[in-house]
């Protein structure tokens, strides 16, 4: 059985993609990619059918990160083949908590940044978008930083599954 994760930020241009491709590295990594499934959307369809930010795609590929990626938006559909719903920032938590058609769906959502025990009170991920590579950088370490733990809680889940 697969267990299905899905990274949710605002357009699905910056910071879901960029979750997508590295928590998508580290499940490789693992050994986990024939058990694990990895995408990324938007809470909003305005970037729909894009390409990731380039400026997303270049802190990707200067970290050695690949992949392509079309922006989509969330679907509510969506939550009854999803396992694990990842918001980027608390406005995301709290759209796809008014999304979520119940309460088990509801649950399947958390803040990625919940799985970096260095990240304190402090769990979004700042957008990057209207902002210079800095940001993105800082994206990126934040992402990094929280896939240790989110990977050990995948694993966990599906080790749990398999037994």
């Amino acid at each position: 059985m697969t267990y299905r994760v899905c990274f949710v930020c605002t357009g699905n241009i910056c910071r879901s993609p960029m979750a997508e491709s590295v928590f998508r590295a580290r499940i490789e990594e693992a050994g986990l990619d024939a058990l694990v499934e990895v995408d990324s959307a938007g809470t909003g369809g305005w970037h729909e059918g894009d390409a990731a930010d380039p400026r997303t795609v270049s802190v990707l590929e200067a970290n050695g990160y690949t992949g392509v990626h079309a922006a989509r938006q969330f679907q509510v559909s969506w939550f009854s083949r999803l396992d694990l719903v990842i918001a980027l920032d608390e406005g995301h938590l709290k759209a796809l908590r008014r999304l979520a058609p119940t309460a088990a769906d509801a649950d399947k959502i958390r803040l990625l940044r919940s799985y970096d025990p260095a990240a304190g009170d402090d769990l979004d991920v700042p957008d990057p978008y209207y902002g210079g590579m800095d940001g993105f950088e800082e994206c990126l370490e934040l992402v990094e930083a929280a896939s240790p733990g989110l990977l050990a809680a995948v694993r966990e889940k599906v080790e749990g599954q398999a037994a």
